[in-house]
């Protein structure tokens, strides 16, 4: 069985260059190796932009153009806007049952887009059970993996911490209920209320300090048996059955793509290259780039480590094209403008092809959108099976029984 890949995009706007190297990349290679679900994150747009919607669903077809611009393909993978699998939202629905709301108040970008976010009014329930949203569009597909950069691992694991509690209501055997009740009647009401403060501190507030705080209390509790610690701190745990699979993080480098100016390419930074961007402003942001410094006449030798060209070199150019740029920066024997030039032209080599490519796909509603629709129908087939699971475990799975 391949292993089932799950990630998505949200619809904000053209990609750029930091994008292709730092995620479609990997989704290229990720095709080729696993059961991979990529899609469009049209609801995610709205948890934030929910009052200026101007532009989203425009979004929405730019980002699918792209991804086949670079080559995801929809025989590879499967490729589906969120909204049109209403699953997603069914089991963000059931799961929003059983999470505190702590655990949303704690997830680390809760309050910081708030504060970066401060002209828009994100005091809303969208904005608050995003995370369950996300857990959703990962749980529903059975996801082993989800890729993420290292800053982001935190994120995920609200979405370990959901299926757990979730397997842990509902996975659960009858035969083990009765063994914690008893492991808590011969620990004795004070011991009991212990274990419990320390289960509160692990599921409630997310102490992982106190699962073997568990292990050594419950090993100090001569009483109790074998078989009633397993289950005790299963139960502290949260461990059953499992009918939701806890996801793990796929982790994935770092992107190197540097912007204009030499910091990380991103649109809040005014530094990107659109993939799509017409070569005469290629050319032109390129060219007018800002250099070392200490370069202020043609004949000032400069360092190329100050140098945000040089951040693009490490990228497109190869060690021979390197060498000379540094040998030429340090020397004063090329100019700005010449260091520039491999840049430009092996930027254009590499947006060529994906330009022509989106050019295609845009003129082509009518094929985007039977793509879109296939991958909505897989998406739903996958996802059906683990609402089924959760239906029933939950007490849904409603039969009639007539007199």
């Amino acid at each position: 069985m391949r292993e089932i890949i799950v990630s998505g995009m949200r619809p904000t706007g053209r990609l750029h260059l930091g994008h292709y190297h730092g995620v479609l990349k990997n989704w290229l290679r990720l095709q080729e190796e696993a059961e991979c679900y990529f899609f469009v994150a049209d609801w995610h747009a709205l948890t934030t932009h929910y009052e200026t919607i101007q532009g989203i669903s425009v979004a929405v077809w730019d980002l699918l153009i792209e991804w086949l611009a670079v080559g995801v393909d929809p025989d590879k993978a499967v490729l589906f806007i969120q909204s049109h699998v209403p699953e997603h939202a069914e089991l963000a629905l059931l799961l929003g049952m059983l999470t505190p709301l702590s655990w949303l108040e704690r997830v680390p970008t809760f309050k910081d887009q708030q504060e970066k976010l401060r002209e828009r009014d994100l005091a809303t329930f969208g904005f608050l059970g995003y995370p369950l949203l996300m857990t959703a569009d990962i749980l529903v597909y059975d996801a082993h993996k989800v890729p993420v950069g290292a800053d982001q691992v935190a994120h995920l694991e609200i979405s370990r911490e959901l299926a757990r509690r979730f397997n842990s209501f509902y996975g659960r055997d009858a035969d083990a209920a009765t063994q914690v009740e008893k492991g808590l009647q011969v620990m004795g009401k004070r011991a009991a209320k212990t274990f419990l403060s320390l289960q509160q501190r692990f599921q409630q507030d997310g102490d992982a300090l106190a699962v073997s705080e568990a292990v050594v209390f419950l090993g100090g509790q001569a009483g109790l048996s074998a078989e009633m610690r397993e289950q005790l701190l299963a139960h502290l745990e949260g461990k059953g059955r499992e009918i939701l699979r806890e996801p793990q993080a796929l982790l994935t480098a770092a992107s190197k793509m540097p912007g204009l100016d030499g910091q990380k390419m991103s649109k809040s930074y005014g530094n990107t290259i659109p993939l799509r961007e017409a070569p005469e402003v290629v050319r032109k942001k390129i060219r007018t780039m800002p250099t070392d410094p200490a370069r202020v006449a043609r004949t000032d030798p400069g360092t190329p480590e100050k140098c945000p060209v040089w951040a693009l070199h490490q990228v497109y150019s190869g060690p021979e094209t390197q060498a000379w740029v540094r040998n030429g920066c340090t020397t004063a024997s090329i100019g700005c403008l010449d260091c520039k030039q491999p840049v430009i032209e092996a930027v254009l080599a590499e947006q060529a092809p994906i330009r022509e490519r989106a050019e295609y796909w845009a003129a082509r509603p009518q094929q985007l959108t039977e793509i879109a629709h296939a991958g909505a129908q897989r998406a739903r087939q996958r996802a059906a099976q683990t609402l089924e699971r959760v239906r029933a475990a939950m007490g849904l799975a409603h039969e009639r029984h007539d007199c």
